[in-house]
């Protein structure tokens, strides 16, 4: 078995616990280390999840010699930062979605991975899923036809404070960061790079959104309906459709256990595809996959397209009037 790989995480919330849970599925993984801003909290999460050490600082992490690769899952404003901090220490990079805040930050981003010839990777768990790569492989097929439309939706009933973090905008709250990203990755991924977006919303009290749609023109031809929302607990689903039917993720597409194919002649079938763990698992193999063999990013979710994805949002903002602090020139 190859030598394990020893991953650090910066960040001890929610997304970094669902993150150390993935890891102890993982063959090779090691949690060789875990930071938090207080020495206390990277303590207690560390003897929770089996990590080998814990820092009471996100940049003592980035400096210890034995690891790996950092996964960044700290707030939506400190992942340039983080991954940033990461890069220079020589580690290789997991950055969770969103990205960073905008596209000026992840050019930074990937322009120091780039020149460091290290490893950076999004951590877009949805991009990775066997479900989706089935998707991919039926529309490769010619099964359905070309590929033309694509609607998908994710929303839930966010009955949280004004103060919590998905609507509070010094943590990058709003809808389109962190639920939009997920329609609008998987669309492109499945159709193609984006050449146009028309995109509206609906603005909330703290100003940040919390429902919005966009529509997406692919270079492929084909056309996207997606939309995201704090305030419905939409079914969650993605369909592809051709001229000769529809293949859809089954239940939330970002869960999806199987898939279905539905054709005009009236047959239809469902192949089920693997999900292992809480999903996180599959970024994690292939992150740990791309790094051993060299490889500076992930085919499965290359940095152009990272970079062209940022763009996008930067421009649904742009129409629906959402801006963060990181927007201020700097």
């Amino acid at each position: 078995m190859a030598e394990a790989v020893r991953w650090g995480i910066i960040g001890t919330g929610k997304i970094a616990r669902a993150f150390a849970n993935a890891l102890k599925e993982v063959p090779g993984a090691v949690l060789a280390g875990v930071a938090s801003r207080s020495q206390d909290k990277a303590d207690a999460f560390g003897a929770e999840f089996g990590a080998r050490a814990s820092y009471g600082s996100y940049e003592a992490l980035a400096q210890a010699a034995d690891i790996d690769l950092v996964y960044v899952g700290t707030p939506h404003p400190q992942h340039a930062d983080n991954a940033l901090m990461a890069l220079r220490a020589g580690k290789g990079v997991l950055c969770e979605k969103p990205f960073t805040m905008n596209l000026r930050e992840a050019e930074q981003v990937v322009t120091l991975a780039r020149s460091k010839r290290l490893f950076l990777m999004e951590a877009m768990w949805t991009r990775y899923l066997p479900a989706y790569l089935e998707v991919k492989r039926i529309l490769a097929s010619g099964e359905i036809g070309t590929p033309r439309q694509i609607v998908a939706d994710f929303g839930f009933a966010a009955n949280f404070g004004p103060e919590h973090r998905v609507f509070n905008p010094a943590l990058g709250g709003g809808a389109l960061l962190d639920l939009g990203i997920y329609p609008l990755s998987v669309a492109a991924g499945l159709l193609g790079p984006v050449l146009e977006v028309r995109a509206q919303a609906q603005m909330g009290p703290t100003g940040v959104d919390v429902q919005t749609g966009f529509m997406l023109k692919h270079a492929g031809g084909g056309m996207s309906v997606c939309s995201c929302s704090f305030l419905a607990r939409s079914p969650a689903e993605l369909t592809v459709s051709g001229e000769l039917g529809q293949v859809r993720m089954n239940t939330m597409f970002h869960r999806a256990t199987s898939v279905t194919v539905k054709l005009a002649d009236g047959s239809e079938r469902t192949v089920e595809t693997p999900y292992l763990g809480n999903g996180y698992v599959h970024e994690i193999i292939e992150a740990q996959r791309c790094w051993r063999e060299g490889q500076l990013e992930s085919p499965a979710m290359p940095l152009e397209e990272t970079l062209a994805l940022m763009g996008v949002m930067d421009e649904i903002r742009r129409q629906i009037g959402l801006t963060y602090e990181a927007d201020r020139p700097r």
